[in-house]
């Protein structure tokens, strides 16, 4: 179904039905087809359907009937022309710079990003002749003075991980449209509820679908939405050749996930920001970062494209890592893992993990501290987690 054949459903509607296909049977919940391939009806069908000149599924390498449902409920969400999953959140992000960039290009990314995006960014695509320079995401006049002639791509996350700044898209989207460079926006920590980097002049956006979509820690998927030119040209064909194919079994996974988001992370939001009033003034935080409060240092720039806060909340313990790992291991309750968006509350310190091949001078560049801890809400009771969180400081 084509973006403009879609009912004009709300979010959580489409959340529920959008992409459904059924087969004769009639069953109520989506199929789980796991299959490799498919047969035809005679040569002819099976040479037409390989020349795309006729409707059907291939080769799940290619393209599955479960997957397809994610991808179409995906893109109906985001208010997408079309989608493609993949493996991980990972290939999303690598096979939408990728996909868009040959030797002698250039990229320009945010320097505020999840660990492995910048070391594909920084270290893997220029093994490939693709030259990178890295920016303040914060300092519109630094897009605009990194750009060169041969620049190809804008990447930046906002909400960042791990810090939540949170960049003006629109801004970005402005120098990248008149450089005639696309921009790719990572949208996890934000998700399709709380903000559409596609109206606010984006041309890709992608996700890790392992961290709200699926949330509840069951498997690993992503997905890449943009309009269907930008699918054809510069994304199709790679995951095509490549394989880095979504499971048909995690793509069911992932749609039974959608069906439940809208409520997770309104809940999720909702204590973050319990959480984030419950930790301001403590004489052992000593920095709290959360989007939907006025102290955020970007709060213009929330209210402008935002329409919820996050699921995340950060903050700085006193003492550094020794006083931050006894806060750390004196949590009962909120659970150590470098997850996030899941049903239960999480807990990282990513200057040990997520962001620990940067080094020291790059982590304290990005706010990165030795006390730096990224908490993940879950759907445990506000009050629990809170009595949970401030407990463990009386550790510190």
């Amino acid at each position: 179904m084509s973006a403009s054949d879609r009912p004009p459903y709300h979010p959580e509607t489409r959340l529920v039905h959008a992409g459904t296909l059924r087969s004769p049977f009639g069953e109520t919940s989506e199929s789980l087809f796991l299959t490799q391939g498919f047969v035809y009806d005679s040569a002819e069908e099976c040479e037409r359907r390989f020349a795309s000149a006729a409707p059907g599924f291939l080769y799940s390498r290619f393209s599955n009937p479960t997957v397809a449902m994610f991808e179409e409920r995906m893109a109906a969400f985001e208010g997408a022309q079309a989608a493609r999953a993949t493996a991980t959140g990972m290939a999303a992000v690598t096979a939408a710079l990728q996909g868009q960039v040959r030797a002698g290009d250039h990229i320009v990314a945010a320097k505020a990003l999840f660990g492995a995006c910048r070391w594909v960014v920084e270290d893997f695509l220029p093994r490939f002749g693709v030259a990178s320079t890295l920016v303040n995401g914060l300092d519109l006049d630094a897009w605009q003075q990194a750009v060169r002639p041969n620049t190809k791509v804008f990447f930046l996350e906002s909400p960042t991980n791990p810090t939540l700044d949170v960049i003006d898209i629109a801004a970005v989207a402005k120098i990248a449209r008149a450089a005639d460079a696309r921009l790719v926006v990572d949208n996890v920590f934000a998700t399709p509820l709380w903000q559409s980097p596609l109206a606010l002049g984006a041309d890709c956006v992608v996700y890790s679908a392992t961290k709200h979509i699926d949330g509840q820690g069951r498997c690993l998927g992503g997905i890449i939405l943009a309009s269907e030119a930008f699918i054809a040209e510069h994304i199709h064909i790679l995951l095509r050749q490549t394989g880095p194919s979504m499971s048909p079994f995690n793509a069911w996974v992932l749609l039974k996930g959608l069906e439940s988001l809208h409520l997770r992370v309104r809940r999720q939001t909702e204590t973050a920001a319990i959480i984030a009033e419950a930790l301001a003034g403590h004489p052992k935080i000593v920095r709290l970062i959360y989007p939907g409060r006025s102290d955020h240092p970007q709060a213009a720039i929330v209210a402008k494209q935002m329409r919820g806060g996050s699921t995340l909340v950060a903050f700085e313990v006193a003492g550094g890592k020794t006083a931050t790992f006894r806060f750390l291991d004196a949590l009962r309750l909120v659970r150590i893992t470098n997850n996030l968006g899941d049903a239960k509350s999480l807990v990282t310190h990513p200057a040990t993990t997520t962001h620990q091949r940067l080094t020291a001078e790059q982590r304290a560049e990005l706010g990165i501290t030795d006390g730096l801890v990224r908490f993940s809400a879950g759907l445990e009771h506000p009050d629990d987690l809170v009595n949970d969180l401030l407990t463990a400081l009386k550790a510190v």
